[in-house]
């Protein structure tokens, strides 16, 4: 998957493959984005993961509290991840699946969880756990590789454009105004 196009027709794909028959097509944006948003958080913070998960155990062995900085650095972005799990990770515990989501969730710094907040993500994964759909949707994104080498910011906002595009026109609300601010 090369293109944003590709890229976009795979997560497009992943709602009418998993989400299809148990949830409306309306209800696809609030499944589908923040999932994309996670998949990219992931890719992003791959390559700083075990570095950051090292510092942060340096750190809590020193007892210091106040280690938001230290661990922006270890991660080279504004934002890191203090929990073992990945999207990759998630998926070697099936049963667990939704409790080590959150936890893998909640191990994000807190200027990205009040982002992750935003979506209402933990009633979306509520419910994707009582419709035994969660697993096979975190695999499919797994298969997503939207790491900064692979889509580039600009390309990736292209890629979140057109999704939002095509949800919108699926469900015939506000034709036109696709785009974020």
């Amino acid at each position: 998957m090369n293109s944003f196009q590709e890229i976009a027709n795979f997560v497009w794909s992943i709602a009418d493959e998993v989400l299809r028959d148990d949830f409306k097509r309306g209800k696809y944006p609030d499944v589908i984005l923040p999932f994309t948003v996670l998949r990219r958080l992931d890719c992003v913070l791959a390559p700083t993961k075990e570095k950051v998960l090292r510092r942060y155990a340096e750190l809590q062995a020193r007892g210091l509290q106040n280690v938001d900085g230290q661990l922006r650095r270890a991660a080279g972005h504004s934002f890191y991840n203090t929990s073992r799990f990945d999207f990759v990770s998630l998926l070697d515990d099936p049963k667990n699946i939704g409790r080590n989501l959150r936890t893998w969730i909640s191990g994000f710094s807190e200027n990205m969880r009040d982002v992750i907040d935003r979506f209402k993500l933990r009633s979306t994964i509520d419910t994707l756990e009582e419709k035994e759909l969660l697993f096979r949707l975190v695999q499919k994104f797994a298969g997503a590789d939207l790491h900064p080498a692979k889509v580039d910011n600009h390309t990736m906002g292209t890629i979140f454009e057109e999704l939002i595009r095509r949800f919108n026109e699926q469900t015939n609300e506000n034709p036109g105004e696709h785009f974020t601010p």
